[in-house]
């Protein structure tokens, strides 16, 4: 089911069942989400992202950049990345994403897509250092994406188009229940910067466990 030209309702779940998504729409106006996406192309520590599959280092065209409130390691696709410190701006878009959303976040995960060539193929984000069931906040630059969502039972596929300069939202069992992925467009020809807020539990108390 695509959603293309559904009005964003922040109050609406996106999902059927077993998982809340919200689409909250641009949250930025233009002129704000030019600004950010020239600063995060031109500032960020890009590097290309790996993966280790049979003992083989595989790198991808497409960049990612790991920051965070502490040196949180993350591991996924068998690769380990250590945060490093927020940018101004990236503190700034962590402050708007927060209260948006009523969630706090202590690490973003950046991406960077060239052109729509490199997207992104079915996985859920569930890692162990990750918060069990937290969410995960998704602001999008650039390039408008199509962001597609597939239940791990019933097979059921839904679609978003990630505007420039918008939010989204995967939160409660979304991860447990569904896979989510960034299709290749060959017609797309401009880039696209995602930053994903997500919140790591490493050295974190119980109570923030419990949040």
């Amino acid at each position: 089911m695509d959603l293309f030209n559904s009005e964003p309702n922040r109050d609406s779940n996106y999902l059927p069942k077993d998982g809340i998504v919200k689409y909250f729409g641009k949250v930025l106006k233009r002129e704000e989400a030019d600004h950010y996406l020239n600063v995060l192309l031109n500032s960020i520590n890009w590097k290309n992202d790996e993966a280790i599959i049979f003992g083989k280092v595989i790198h991808t065209k497409r960049k990612v950049a790991w920051y965070g409130d502490s040196d949180f390691s993350y591991t996924y696709s068998n690769s380990t990345k250590t945060a490093i410190p927020w940018t101004a701006e990236l503190h700034e878009l962590k402050t708007i994403v927060e209260e948006q959303t009523g969630e706090q976040f202590n690490s973003c995960l950046l991406n960077l897509y060239h052109d729509g060539e490199e997207g992104m193929a079915w996985h859920s984000d569930a890692e162990k250092d990750l918060k069990k069931n937290g969410a995960i906040a998704s602001l999008s630059f650039g390039a408008e994406r199509k962001f597609a969502f597939k239940h791990k039972e019933t097979k059921e596929t839904i679609s978003l188009l990630l505007e420039h300069g918008s939010l989204l939202i995967m939160a409660g069992t979304t991860q447990t229940h569904w896979l989510h992925r960034l299709p290749p467009s060959t017609r797309i020809k401009t880039p696209r910067v995602n930053l994903t807020f997500r919140t790591i539990v490493q050295n974190l108390t119980k109570n923030d466990f419990q949040k």
